[in-house]
């Protein structure tokens, strides 16, 4: 079986190789695409593979985007980091989703769905069946943001203090936990780690920058130009560090901090 993966983050993208590899030796790679634009130009001058997996948040946008600009015919499983209660509304027949972090158990069961369903499986050949699963999965997507929390409860003795999200300025991963630091400059060790932290915090208010910090958006003072292509961070409070944004990820910043996309948090960070 030939496959195309879909994935704008390096260790994902890799981590599903090995999957693959491991899951089925006879399934072949052909390309590993960060965006909807490399998308667009490798299935116009490639013939299409068996199988594609696709995240659906990459760096230039939602995947959805890309069926309004080509036809694809081949069977599809989007990669999502979306708990399953978001995604139960729109599963359908036709196409299939795996939950991040992938598991192989997961993997093989898509697959076996993908064979036993053969090519009538295709996402491309039911035009209206795919644009039904689109709008559910986008509906889904947006109901899901209300389960964001707006306080954190802090331990201190026998004591549980409540923390607003509106008073946070950043998280800092440490300790294999999370520090939260408010506008006011105190500190907070919560017993989370920083990828919990990302899923229970509303993607439109905090920016999950790098693997040490999440920042949020109204703490935000200043960004600068650094080398490689990177942005440096500068926040209404002091950091113990400069806060990077990596190239792949410099764009997505932009646009979140304009208001022009939504992202995905709580996916892994290279």
């Amino acid at each position: 079986m030939k496959v195309i993966i879909v994935e704008d983050e390096y260790f994902t993208a890799k981590g599903l190789q090995t999957l693959l590899a491991d899951t089925d030796p006879d399934i072949e790679v052909l390309a590993v695409l960060q965006s909807i634009d490399e998308c667009v130009e490798w299935f116009g001058s490639h013939a299409e593979p068996d199988l594609a997996f696709m995240d659906i948040h990459l760096a230039d946008g939602q995947v959805f985007s890309l069926f309004d600009r080509i036809r694809i015919t081949c069977p599809i499983i989007f990669t999502t980091a979306y708990e399953e209660y978001a995604l139960k509304a729109f599963e359908v027949n036709s196409i299939d989703y795996l939950l991040k972090p992938i598991k192989q158990t997961d993997l093989q069961r898509a697959l076996d769905k993908i064979k036993r369903f053969g090519h009538n499986g295709q996402v491309g050949g039911q035009a209206e069946e795919r644009q039904n699963w689109m709008a559910k999965m986008m509906q889904a997507l947006n109901e899901s943001q209300a389960s964001y929390k707006s306080h954190f409860l802090i331990p201190y003795r026998d004591k549980l203090f409540p923390i607003s999200v509106d008073k946070i300025a950043y998280i800092r991963s440490e300790n294999k936990g999370s520090v939260i630091v408010t506008v006011d400059k105190s500190e907070h060790f919560v017993d989370l780690s920083l990828e919990k932290m990302a899923q229970d915090l509303n993607p439109k208010l905090f920016f999950r920058a790098n693997r040490q910090y999440i920042v949020a958006h109204s703490a935000i003072r200043s960004m600068s130009v650094w080398f490689g292509g990177k942005l440096t961070v500068t926040l209404s409070v002091e950091t113990p560090e400069n806060i990077i944004v990596s190239k792949a990820k410099n764009r997505e910043f932009k646009e979140w901090y304009q208001g022009a996309y939504l992202p995905t948090n709580n996916q892994p960070i290279e």
